[in-house]
C-alpha cells in the first residue's frame, strides 16, 4: 500500500464520470449522472455545481444559479466546489461573485496560501486594485515571498494609473509605492529582473528621470537581461527625456560602431546631433565630452561617421549590411530640410539610390527602403532614374511578343523592384489608354513567366511573381477609373482570380477581389474569401469593416448575421481573455505588460468598429425577427434594448481600422491624406449616431405599444406610459438634428482613394430618401401619440395632420421604390453593365418599410380602442349616418397604399430576376477586349459569382418582404 503514494479521494472517483461528459460537450449526460449521485451523496458540494454547469451550458441559466447559489451561501472550503464553482462563475460572466466565494474561503481556512492567491486572482479580474494590495499583503504575511510582496506594490501602481485625480497618484499612491520597493532595495531582498523593471516603471511615472537613470546604469541594472539591449534602450530613453543631447548622441554613436545596421540608433544619433547644432553644444576643454564617451557636434563629423560606416561595409568580404548606405540618404532628406548645402558632400541622391539598388535589388525590402527617400529625386530625374536602373536588372534577350524576361528569381525581384519604383514615382499613371493596356500585357508576361519558379512552392506559400500580378490589377483599376469602361474590372477580377488558382495563400488577391466584389454589389462570394483570410484576434476589429460595411446593405441578410458574430465573437471574448493575460502577467512577473493590457481592453471596448457592428447586428435582428417570428416588443425585450441608455463611449471612440491593409505602389498624391482619414472617421461617427438613435427610437416605439388593459387604467402615468413620449420626442429632434449634419456633410464630401476606406451608407441612404422616410414615420408615432391623449372629439386638426401623414409617408416609399426599378445586371453594346446601388436602395426599401411597419402596427393599437369606443357611443345614440372621422379613413387607405407598395416590389424583384437568369453573360463582358481562353476563364468565373450572389440577394430580399405583406395583412382596425 505505501508503494502507491497516497489514496485517492473517493469524490474525486465519484465526480470523474461527470467531468468526463462535461469535457466532450454531452451536457445532458452530465445532468443526469450529477442527479444519481446526488440520490446518494445529497451533501456532495461539487456534484450540484457540476450539474449547475450543465444547466448553464444547455441554455438553462436562472436553474444554474439557483442551484450554484444554494452551494455558494454554504462557503464551501473544498478545492473541487470552489474550482468548479469559479469556471461556472465565468461561464455566466459574473467574476465578482468568485471573489465572495474565496472571501469565505479565506476566511474559514486564514493559513492557505493556495485560497489567498486565488483571492487576490479574482480581485485582478475584476480591476479591483485596493484589495489586491491587502490581499498581496496579507500574502506576503502567511507567505514572505518576494512575488507577492510585489504583487501588493503592483497594485499600487494600478491605483496610481486608474485614478481619476491625476495629483492624488503623484502624492499618494505612486510615492508609496516607491517606498515599498526601496525598503526591500535597503534590505537588499530585490532578486528578480521583474522587480527592477517594476522600480523602473514607478520612477519613471513619478517623473524621477534622473533617479531611474542611476537605476538603470547601477548594480541593480544588471538583472535587466531579458531583452537585446535592454539597459542601452532604457538609458536612451531616459536621456531624451531629460533631453540630455550629448549622452543621447554618444550612446547611439557607440551601439552604432557595435551594430551598424540597427535604424532606430540612426535616428537617435540624427536627432540628438541636430539640436546639438541648435543649441551650438561646444565639448569641455579638458575631459570627456559625456558619460558616455565622444559627442558629434557638427554635420562634418556626421557625414565623416556616416561615410566610414559605409566604407567599413565596402571593404566586407561577406554581403554588406543596408543600414550604412540607408543613413547617409536619410542624412541628405535631413539637411536638405534644414537648406543645409552640405549635402552634396554626400554625394548625388539618384546615383546613391542607384548604388542601393545594385547592391540590394534583389531582396523584397529594398521597395520599402527606397520608396521613402523618393522625394530626394527631381520630377525631370524620374524617367532617368527608372532607365538606369532598368539597364542594371540582368535580363534574357527579347522574345517574339519584344518583352525581355529574367532568368532567375534574383533577376526577377530586381525588376520587379523597378516595375514598383515606377508606379510610385507617377509613371504608369502619367501613360495614355493605349500604353497602360500595353503596361498590363508586359506584366501578366512576367507574371505568368515567373511562375515557373514556383513550382515546388506549398499551397501556403506566395509565388515569386505575384506582386505583377497584383501590379497589373491596380492598372486595370486606374483604367476603369479613367475611362468608365467596366470590361477593364471584369478582366481585373479574372486576373486576380487566376493569382488566386496559382496562390491560394495570397492575401492581398483576397483583400483586392473582397473590395471589388464589394463595390459591384456581390457579397455571396466575400464571406468565403474573408473567412479564408483567417483572420485571427485583433483582425477582426482592424479589417473587420472591409466586410461589416457591405454586410447588410447588399441584400444578404443571413450572411451578414454571420459577418456580424465574426466580429462580434472576438469583442465579447475580449474582456474575459485580458483578464486572463493580466493573471499570467502576474503569476510571471511581466508588471510592465499589465498596464499594456488594460489599455488594449479599454482601446478594444472603445472601438468604433463594434459600436457599429453592435447596432447593426441589433437592427438586422429586428429587421428579421420582429413581427415575423415575434411582436417587436418581445424581439426588443430578448435583446435587452433600453431607449433611455446610449451605450457608446462618444468621447472616446476609438478608429482602430487599418486603412493600409491593401498594399498600393500609388504616390503620395494618389495616396489617403491624413484629412481624408480624419473625414472618414467623422463619417463613421455620424451614420453610427443615425444607426443608433433609429434603433433606440425603433425599441422605445415598442414601449408604447402597450396592451389595451393598460391603456384605459388611471394608473397610466404611474406606469410610465405617459411618460414615454418626452423620450420619443427628445430622440425624434436628435435624430433630425443629426440628419441635417449628414446631409451638410454629403455636400461637401470628397471621394476617398480607391485603396482607402469605403464609404459609409449615409450618402446612398439620403439619395434614395429612405433616412427622411424613416424619419417622417418614427414622427407619426409621436402625432399618434398625442391623438391617443386628446381624444377623437377635440382633434379634427391633429386627425387631418395624421391623414396628410399617411399619404406623405406612401408618397416617400414610393420615390425609393422608384430608385429600386430597372436591372442590376443589362447589355449595352455587347458590354455588361451592373447597378449595384438599385440593391442598395432595395435594401432601404426594406428597411424603411419594416419600420414604417411598425408605426402602423403602433397606430392600430391605439385607433382600434378609439374607434370601438365610438362605435359604443353611436349605438347608444342610435346614429347610422355620421361621418367616419378622417384619421380612420386615411388609415385604410395608408395599409392599402403599403400592399400595393409592397407588391409592386415584389414583382420588380420577380422580373430582375428572369432577365438576369436570361442574361447568357458567358461572354457578354468580354467582348470587345482581346483576351486568351485561359483570360476568359478566369474572368467568366468571376462574373458568374456576381451574377449569382444578386440571385441570392433578389431571392433573399422577395422572401422578407412576403413576410412583411402577411404583417400589412394584420392591420386592421
Amino acid at each position: 500500500m505505501a508503494a502507491r503514494g497516497h489514496v485517492q479521494d473517493p469524490n474525486d472517483r465519484r465526480l470523474r464520470p461527470i467531468y468526463d461528459y462535461l469535457d466532450n460537450g454531452n451536457n445532458k449526460m452530465a445532468i443526469q449522472q450529477a442527479d444519481k449521485l446526488l440520490k446518494k451523496h445529497k451533501d456532495l458540494h461539487c456534484a450540484k455545481v457540476l450539474k449547475a454547469i450543465g444547466l448553464q451550458r444547455t441554455g438553462r441559466q436562472d436553474e444554474a444559479f439557483t442551484l450554484a447559489q444554494e452551494v455558494a451561501t454554504l462557503e464551501p472550503t473544498d478545492d473541487n466546489s470552489l474550482q468548479a464553482l469559479t469556471i461556472l462563475y465565468r461561464e455566466m460572466h459574473r467574476p465578482e461573485l468568485v471573489t465572495k466565494l474565496y472571501e469565505a474561503a479565506v476566511r474559514k481556512v486564514p493559513s492557505s496560501e493556495e485560497y489567498h492567491s486565488h483571492l487576490f486572482m479574482a480581485y485582478a479580474r475584476v480591476g479591483e486594485y485596493k484589495k489586491m494590495q491587502q490581499a498581496g499583503m496579507a500574502l506576503y504575511k502567511i507567505v514572505p515571498k518576494n512575488p507577492y510582496y510585489f504583487w501588493s506594490v503592483m497594485s499600487l501602481v494600478m491605483q496610481a494609473i486608474s485614478a481619476q485625480d491625476d495629483k492624488l497618484s503623484q502624492t499618494m499612491f505612486l510615492p508609496l509605492a516607491e517606498r515599498m520597493v526601496e525598503k526591500m532595495v535597503k534590505e537588499e531582498k530585490i532578486e528578480a529582473e521583474a522587480e527592477v523593471q517594476l522600480y523602473f516603471m514607478i520612477l519613471e511615472r513619478l517623473g524621477k528621470y534622473v533617479e531611474a537613470l542611476e537605476l538603470i546604469r547601477g548594480p541593480l541594472g544588471e538583472k535587466l537581461t531579458s531583452e537585446l539591449q535592454s539597459r542601452e534602450n532604457k538609458c536612451m530613453k531616459l536621456y531624451r527625456r531629460l533631453e540630455r543631447w550629448p549622452d543621447c548622441n554618444a550612446l547611439s554613436r557607440k551601439l552604432l560602431l557595435k551594430n551598424p545596421d540597427d535604424w532606430q540608433f540612426y535616428l537617435s544619433y540624427f536627432d540628438s546631433l541636430f539640436h546639438l547644432i541648435d543649441q551650438a553644444w561646444t565639448p569641455p576643454e579638458e575631459g570627456e565630452h559625456c558619460a558616455e564617451g565622444e559627442v558629434h557636434h557638427s554635420t562634418a563629423q556626421a557625414i565623416g561617421f556616416v561615410e566610414e560606416r559605409v566604407t567599413v561595409e565596402e571593404a566586407k568580404e561577406s554581403r554588406p549590411l543596408r543600414g550604412p548606405y540607408l543613413a547617409r540618404l536619410e542624412l541628405i532628406q535631413r539637411l536638405r530640410e534644414r537648406g543645409s548645402p552640405e549635402e552634396h558632400q554626400l554625394g548625388e541622391p539618384v546615383e546613391l539610390m542607384i548604388q542601393f539598388f545594385v547592391k540590394f535589388g534583389d531582396k523584397l525590402c529594398c521597395i520599402t527602403d527606397l520608396k521613402i527617400f523618393l522625394d530626394l529625386l527631381t520630377p525631370d530625374q524620374h524617367i532617368q532614374f527608372v532607365n538606369r536602373l532598368t539597364e542594371a536588372v540582368p535580363l534574357g534577350a527579347p522574345g517574339e511578343d519584344g518583352i525581355a524576361l529574367p532568368g532567375d528569381t534574383r533577376a526577377l525581384q530586381r525588376h520587379l523592384c523597378v516595375a514598383q519604383l515606377s508606379r510610385s514615382l507617377g509613371l504608369h499613371h502619367a501613360l495614355d489608354t493605349d500604353a497602360k493596356q500595353g503596361l498590363i500585357r508586359e506584366l501578366k508576361v512576367h507574371y505568368r513567366h515567373g511562375l515557373q519558379f514556383g513550382k515546388s512552392c506549398l499551397k501556403t506559400e506566395l509565388q515569386f511573381s505575384d506582386m505583377y500580378c497584383l501590379m497589373a490589377a491596380h492598372v486595370y483599376i486606374d483604367l476603369w477609373t479613367d475611362t468608365g469602361d467596366e470590361g477593364m474590372l471584369w478582366q481585373c477580377l479574372g486576373l486576380l482570380e487566376e493569382g488566386l488558382s496559382h496562390s491560394p495563400s495570397n492575401a492581398q488577391f483576397k483583400l483586392l477581389l473582397l473590395l471589388l466584389f464589394c463595390r459591384l454589389g456581390a457579397f455571396e462570394p466575400v464571406v468565403d474569401l474573408y473567412s479564408s483570410l483567417d483572420a485571427k484576434h485583433v483582425q477582426h476589429d482592424t479589417i473587420g469593416y472591409l466586410l461589416t460595411r457591405y454586410a447588410e446593405s447588399l441584400g444578404q441578410f443571413a450572411a451578414a448575421s454571420q459577418s456580424c458574430n465574426f466580429s462580434l465573437r472576438f469583442f465579447h471574448s475580449n474582456q474575459k481573455d485580458t483578464s486572463e493575460y493580466i493573471i499570467q502577467a502576474y503569476k510571471y512577473g511581466a508588471f510592465e505588460k499589465i498596464p499594456e493590457f488594460i489599455s488594449f481592453r479599454s482601446r478594444l471596448n472603445n472601438s468604433l468598429h463594434f459600436a457599429q457592428v453592435r447596432t447593426e447586428r441589433m437592427l438586422l435582428d429586428l429587421l428579421l425577427e420582429a413581427d415575423i417570428s415575434s411582436p417587436l416588443e418581445e424581439s426588443v425585450k430578448s435583446m435587452g434594448l433600453c431607449p433611455e441608455e446610449d451605450d457608446i463611449p462618444w468621447e472616446n471612440l476609438r478608429d482602430n481600422r487599418d486603412l493600409t491593409v491593401l498594399v498600393s505602389w500609388n504616390p503620395k498624391d494618389r495616396q489617403l491624406s491624413e484629412e481624408q482619414r480624419q473625414q472618414s472617421l467623422e463619417e463613421e461617427a455620424l451614420w453610427l449616431k443615425v444607426r443608433s438613435l433609429t434603433l433606440r427610437l425603433v425599441s422605445c416605439l415598442s414601449t408604447l405599444i402597450h396592451p389595451p388593459s393598460q391603456r384605459n387604467s388611471e394608473k397610466t402615468t404611474e406606469n410610465g406610459v405617459a411618460a414615454k413620449p418626452s423620450l420619443l420626442q427628445t430622440l425624434l429632434s436628435q435624430l433630425e438634428a443629426t440628419l441635417n449634419q449628414a446631409a451638410q456633410y454629403t455636400e461637401k464630401h470628397s471621394e476617398y482613394p480607391f485603396l482607402g476606406p469605403p464609404s459609409t451608407r449615409m450618402t446612398q441612404a439620403l439619395a434614395s430618401g429612405s433616412c427622411q422616410c424613416q424619419l417622417s414615420a418614427l414622427q407619426l408615432s409621436a402625432h399618434i401619440q398625442e391623438l391617443e391623449a386628446t381624444g377623437l372629439d377635440e382633434s379634427a386638426e391633429l386627425q387631418t395632420q395624421i391623414s396628410n401623414c399617411f399619404k406623405s409617408l406612401v408618397a416617400q416609399l414610393q420615390g425609393i421604390v422608384d430608385k429600386c426599378k430597372g436591372d442590376l445586371m443589362e447589355m449595352t453594346d455587347s458590354q455588361c453593365r451592373t447597378h449595384p446601388s438599385q440593391l442598395e436602395n432595395l435594401v432601404f426599401f426594406v428597411e424603411t418599410i419594416s419600420i414604417v411597419l411598425w408605426v402602423s402596427s403602433h397606430c392600430s393599437s391605439i385607433l382600434r380602442p378609439l374607434k370601438s369606443s365610438l362605435q359604443k357611443k353611436k349605438k347608444k345614440k342610435k346614429e347610422t349616418s355620421a361621418a367616419v372621422p378622417v384619421v380612420f379613413s386615411g388609415f385604410v387607405e395608408f395599409v392599402e397604399g403599403l400592399q400595393g407598395l409592397i407588391s409592386q416590389v415584389v414583382e420588380n424583384i420577380r422580373s430582375q430576376e428572369s432577365s438576369l437568369t436570361a442574361l447568357k453573360l458567358g461572354a457578354l463582358c468580354l467582348q470587345g477586349h482581346a483576351q486568351s481562353e485561359e483570360d476568359l476563364t478566369f474572368t467568366k468565373t468571376a462574373v458568374d459569382k456576381v451574377q449569382a450572389s444578386y440571385l441570392r440577394s433578389l431571392q433573399e430580399v422577395s422572401e422578407l418582404l412576403k413576410k412583411r405583406a402577411d404583417t400589412v395583412k394584420s392591420l386592421k382596425i
